[in-house]
Formats: structure tokens, sequence, C-alpha cells
């Protein structure tokens, strides 16, 4: 069965943010939440593409799967950073959809984080 992609509520007018670049001194976490405070959308699309594995029976989810859906997608409604999303921010989002979500915890796997 072929899944046709059906665009997510919440991303029409979206204006396209500037993201933070490397500032130098600024840790991963800093860089993460600045990201995330300018990007609001990647985590309720994060959100839904997760719920909706889930409703597919999914019983792993992968962040690397979910950010590449998201590339694929809407890769454009970034600016302003080397990278559309940063691979660097996938155990971020995970973290916070889990303290979001705490029922999905069983989903993910979570690895130690290796710098702050």
């Amino acid at each position: 069965m072929t899944h046709s992609l059906v665009p997510l509520p919440g991303l029409d007018g979206i204006q396209p943010l500037v993201t933070p670049g490397c500032v130098e001194g600024q840790s991963i976490q800093e860089r993460f939440e600045a990201f995330h405070r300018l990007n609001p959308w990647v985590m309720r699309h994060l959100e839904n593409l997760t719920s909706d594995a889930i409703d597919r029976g999914f019983r792993r989810v992968g962040i690397g799967m979910l950010f590449e859906l998201l590339r694929y997608r809407y890769g454009e409604a970034t600016r302003g950073d080397e990278f559309r999303l940063n691979n660097n921010y996938r155990s971020r989002y995970v973290r916070l959809l889990i303290e979001c979500h705490p029922e999905w915890h069983s989903h993910f796997e979570l690895r130690a984080l290796r710098s702050a």
C-alpha cells in the first residue's frame, strides 16, 4: 500500500525564519534552544509525524526518519543556517518529544548526550 504525502496542518503561511548560526562559545544545547524558539513548527510537525507513526503501528520511531521526512517536505522553511535541520539537534528533539509525551518513551531509543 502506498501512502501519499499529506501536508501537515499548520505550515501554511509560515514565513521562513532565520536560524541561529554557530556562535563561538555557544553549546549545542544553546544553539538548539535558539533554533527551537525561532522554528516552533519543527516540534509541532515532529509531534504529528510521531503520532502518525505510532497510530500506524510502529513500535519504534527513529528521529532520523522524522528529520528526513521534514527535510523532504519542508526543507526550505528554515533559513540562515548552514543546515536546514541540523543533525546535532536530533537527540535534543527526541528528549523534548518524550518530555512533552512521556507515553512515547518506549518508541524512541535514547543514548547519552556526548556534549552539552
